[in-house]
């Protein structure tokens, strides 16, 4: 991938300090820097070297290497290697359908389920995604557009289509990494804020057609950018 956020090795990797287990220590790390490109699709990630990273033995890195697969974020080889998940281009067509049928099933469904205590979570979330947007933090536009998306699942009252939701945005956190990067250099567009806030506007007013149409609307203009960016990348990586 052309022009991407600069790599880092594991030596320039964030190790927070947390109370408790080992396992969440490797595993948040680990996940901010594989979200975020620094860790790029594909690189190695060995027990041995991540233990002396963190200071541990190799039973909790290798938990949290466990927990990282399931959520499609790294791969373990069957010589027992693991390696960053590679971001499959190909696969991208059926990954939008399934995300934007998402998008549209769990915002419909929300109109006729929602509750207060529903709404509150959607606001909730949705504020920190606008703070985070006017601040140019991009981890916090990731991680609150995400949580607000699920929330407005829970609404629906479906866990299934809520669990598969929910692993769609986890799998899309880099490809909308890229996305805020190369269409907007990582400053997100207002508007952002105003299409979250109209879907809340939506599903609050209990307006089930409104919902979906916003909801495709919202999804279908990401998922034009993301193949924009993707086309362009590829042709000018085409030898003439």
């Amino acid at each position: 991938m052309a022009n991407t956020p600069e790599p880092k090795a594991f030596s320039d990797l964030p190790v927070p300090r947390v109370r408790g287990s080992g396992v969440q220590t490797v595993y948040d790390a680990l996940k901010q820097s594989i979200v975020e490109l620094t860790l790029e699709p594909g690189a190695p990630l060995d027990e041995v070297t991540l233990a002396e990273r963190f200071d541990m033995s190799r039973t909790p890195v290798r938990e949290a290497l466990v927990r990282l697969a399931a959520e499609g974020l790294v791969t373990q080889l069957p010589n027992r290697n693991t390696i960053v998940a590679p971001i499959d281009f190909g696969q991208l067509p059926v990954y939008f359908e399934a995300l934007t049928l998402m998008y549209r099933v769990t915002t419909r469904l929300a109109a006729n389920g929602r509750t207060e205590r529903h709404l509150a979570a959607m606001r909730r979330y949705q504020a920190l995604y606008a703070e985070a947007v006017r601040a140019d933090d991009v981890p916090g536009m990731i991680g609150h557009n995400r949580d607000f998306h699920v929330a407005i699942a829970e609404a629906g009252g479906n866990p299934y289509f809520t669990g598969l939701f929910t692993r769609l945005l986890d799998e899309g956190r880099r490809i909308l990494r890229l996305y805020y990067y190369k269409s907007f250099n990582d400053h997100l567009p207002r508007k952002y804020v105003k299409e979250h806030d109209a879907l809340v506007d939506a599903i609050e007013a209990r307006d089930a057609e409104l919902c979906e149409k916003l909801a495709a609307a919202h999804a279908g203009q990401i998922v034009k950018q993301i193949q924009s960016y993707i086309a362009k990348d590829r042709t000018r990586e085409m030898a003439l």
